[in-house]
């Protein structure tokens, strides 16, 4: 018996299409142009874009809800086309949408799905796995008597009852508060922790920034950027100076006029300057040399979310 070594990519795509067909008045429309991606095992990996960029079909692809048009789409090394049951087996996804039995219990919705994944009945960690997320009190409540974060981290629950080595969050903290969000990212970094291939798509992007270590931008169907975090944001070439001074000002300083500068309600001023031209000490120099002096002042740099809104305005031009 030969032992299957692990893929170097969790998940890899080429060339994948999809194009619905028109219907009605509606016309034929290319939601995938052949996308080329790869997801490294074991990192977590945020997939951004805007609505109707192509991340849900992409991942209904991937479940196999949708067919494809063209391409190749593998799971931890299987082609959903050819090795399917493996594919499968090998993805958890978390849908945006809660779909679930409501007369049904927490416990007995995860019993029936590890029934559907052939989980024997031995190895299901069906307890330890409600416990971890919070709802092993609610363990044998009515799925309909649940607060909808509950219901969210359930979803969570019962895409793990057969221990994919990939785990899809689609949304995952939509309508959560900020405590359950807490406890749901404790959980997904433990099971990164242990080997899990993190997949994460949300619109909150400061969640993006702060767990993922590669992130990609879709837009249009086409993947636009991926890189990892850290380059990503660099690839704004500008900080903004804040400035406050001695004595309040009451104007722009001219020796200013051909920088983006703006006067604040305080009297202070928000420089934002480009890298590449401009150092803090010539700011500086100008105005000591105005006569300005300096009380106090900051610098900031831009977040995923100037980056993504640069990005996906030039794309949508």
């Amino acid at each position: 018996m030969t032992v299957r070594s692990l893929p170097k990519n969790a998940i890899e795509l080429i060339g994948l299409e999809k194009t619905y067909p028109a219907s009605g008045k509606v016309g034929a429309k290319r939601a995938l142009k052949g996308i080329n991606l790869e997801i490294p095992r074991g990192s977590i990996f945020g997939l951004l874009g805007p609505n109707g960029a192509g991340k849900s079909t992409m991942i209904n692809i991937l479940s196999r809800l949708v067919n494809k048009s063209g391409g190749v789409a593998q799971i931890w090394g299987y082609d959903i086309d050819k090795n399917p049951r493996e594919a499968a087996a090998a993805l958890g996804v978390v849908p945006q949408e809660i779909n679930m039995d409501p007369f049904f219990t927490p416990r007995e919705s995860m019993e029936l799905m590890a029934g559907f994944y052939g989980v024997p009945k031995r190895e299901r960690r069906t307890d330890e796995i409600l416990e971890a997320l919070g709802l092993g009190d609610k363990k044998d409540a009515w799925v309909r008597q649940l607060s909808g974060g509950m219901k969210r981290r359930l979803m969570v629950a019962k895409a793990l009852v057969h221990a994919p080595p990939v785990l899809i969050l689609d949304e995952p903290t939509a309508g959560v508060d900020v405590e359950l969000r807490r406890q749901l990212w404790e959980y997904v970094k433990s099971l990164h922790a242990l080997g899990t291939t993190i997949i994460l798509t949300t619109h909150y992007l400061e969640e993006a920034q702060e767990m993922c270590d590669q992130i990609a931008i879709i837009n249009h169907g086409e993947v636009i950027a991926c890189e990892p975090t850290e380059t990503l944001l660099t690839r704004l070439d500008r900080k903004t100076l804040t400035v406050q001074p001695l004595e309040p000002l009451t104007a722009i300083p001219a020796a200013l006029s051909d920088l983006d500068a703006e006067l604040r309600p305080d009297g202070g001023l928000a420089i934002t300057y480009r890298l590449a031209n401009t150092q803090i000490s010539e700011l500086l120099n100008r105005l000591n040399n105005e006569g300005i002096m300096v009380k106090d002042l900051a610098t900031t740099e831009p977040d995923l979310e100037d980056v993504f809104v640069s990005m996906t305005s030039t794309t949508n031009a």
